[in-house]
């Protein structure tokens, strides 16, 4: 793995736009992307990090696409958290993503604010970051990137594509749009579409990030100044997504936070209420506000049968990847109907897949977390995927 060794690691704040952590490159400036919106983004940067040795025959690639408000640290060391990278569990030697066996590529995707090209970086038209001039995003202008990322590496296909939620998003978008590039998926926790609800708690959170007086209609750089109460609420109210009722009552129940009767106020009592405001308070040191509008409304437009007629069988008649879906039983944002629909649409074209639905009370973010049965899944699916590769 390569990366930036031996230095202190900063949270978002110290890394001024265009300033990179890990590899990059910079594409499209002779043949920009052309986005779903209709303009053309060219050159753009595209940051990066791979874990393992590519092989000689360049058959043994893995592609980990990261989550909504995640990086391109899944392993190792994160220089934005001093922390372990947010699949260190799954990644590395002699785990289900075995370094030793695979060569790992995690791009951070297009909007972000960790490297890749976004919202916060500097418009070269008018020197001072983009704002809310960025052109507006998709799913697939995210995978059309990481192609040509791919295309930059010469790496002309790869042996597995894995990600959860927003990370499953961009799993499927690949087995659609580059079929043949594709030898086994696994999407998790990951849906076909954005339905009502998310989208309805996404625009919850926007509207908390846009009612912050300091938010200055996304040009709060002008004013050296960030939204941080309204980035704090929205990421508070995006965290119980992500979890569950029996996962909050087991951690948190009603128990008291340092004190032993209620203060009859709206100070923390609780320790739920606690937990909820250091999500927030620490979202906000480590990530960009109209990143966060981007990125959530890339995930609302998201709706892989929209191109085929409402039917999601079709968007999957040219897939030729092995597919494991996993699904968890107390995701409720992503929950197993879901999961179960990609894989009827699987199924109605005659594609390879095993289904499994796991037994976890951590809601949504199981995926991230330790989950056992999830990590003897993966490897045994990978393990046989291997073989059919030949690896």
């Amino acid at each position: 793995m390569t990366g930036n060794k031996g230095k202190k690691p900063r949270g978002l704040a110290g890394f001024a736009p265009g300033e990179q952590a890990g590899l990059s490159v910079i594409l499209g400036a002779a043949a920009p992307l052309r986005l779903d919106c209709g303009a053309e983004l060219g050159p753009f940067t595209v940051a990066y990090q791979t874990y393992g040795a590519l092989n000689a025959a360049k058959s043994n690639a893995v592609l980990v696409c990261h989550a909504l408000t995640g990086d391109h640290f899944c392993a190792g060391d994160n220089p934005f958290t001093g922390k372990a990278g947010w699949w260190d569990l799954m990644v590395g030697p002699g785990k289900p993503l075995d370094t030793d066996r695979y060569f790992v590529i995690c791009p951070n995707v297009l909007g972000s604010c960790y490297g890749t090209t976004g919202p916060r970086d500097i418009n070269p038209a008018t020197g001072e970051p983009w704002g809310l001039a960025f052109p507006v995003i998709t799913i697939r202008d995210m995978v059309r990137a990481q192609a040509m990322l791919l295309d930059h590496l010469g790496i002309a296909d790869l042996f597995c594509v894995i990600g959860g939620s927003m990370g499953g998003m961009q799993v499927l978008e690949w087995v659609v749009n580059y079929p043949e590039r594709v030898f086994s998926a696994i999407p998790i926790a990951a849906t076909s579409k954005h339905s009502a609800q998310n989208i309805a708690f996404h625009e919850v959170g926007r509207q908390a990030v846009m009612a912050d007086p300091n938010w200055h209609g996304g040009a709060y750089f002008r004013h050296n100044v960030t939204p941080h109460a309204g980035l704090a609420v929205a990421r508070m109210a995006a965290h119980i997504t992500y979890m569950s009722e029996a996962g909050l009552t087991r951690r948190f129940g009603r128990a008291l936070q340092d004190r032993d009767a209620f203060t009859y106020g709206f100070d923390a009592d609780f320790e739920v209420e606690s937990y909820l405001r250091h999500q927030g308070i620490t979202f906000v040191d480590r990530f960009d506000a109209n990143c966060y509008l981007y990125i959530t409304r890339a995930m609302d437009y998201f709706d892989l049968a929209a191109d085929y007629g409402g039917v999601l069988a079709k968007a999957f008649a040219r897939a030729r990847a092995r597919f494991c879906v996993m699904s968890f039983t107390s995701d409720w944002l992503y929950p197993t109907a879901e999961s179960r629909a990609i894989v009827h649409a699987l199924n109605a074209v005659a594609a390879p897949v095993s289904f499994v639905e796991i037994e976890s009370d951590k809601g949504h973010d199981s995926f991230l977390l330790d989950v056992p049965e999830m990590f003897a899944i993966l490897r045994g699916f990978l393990d046989s995927a291997a073989r059919q590769r030949g690896l």
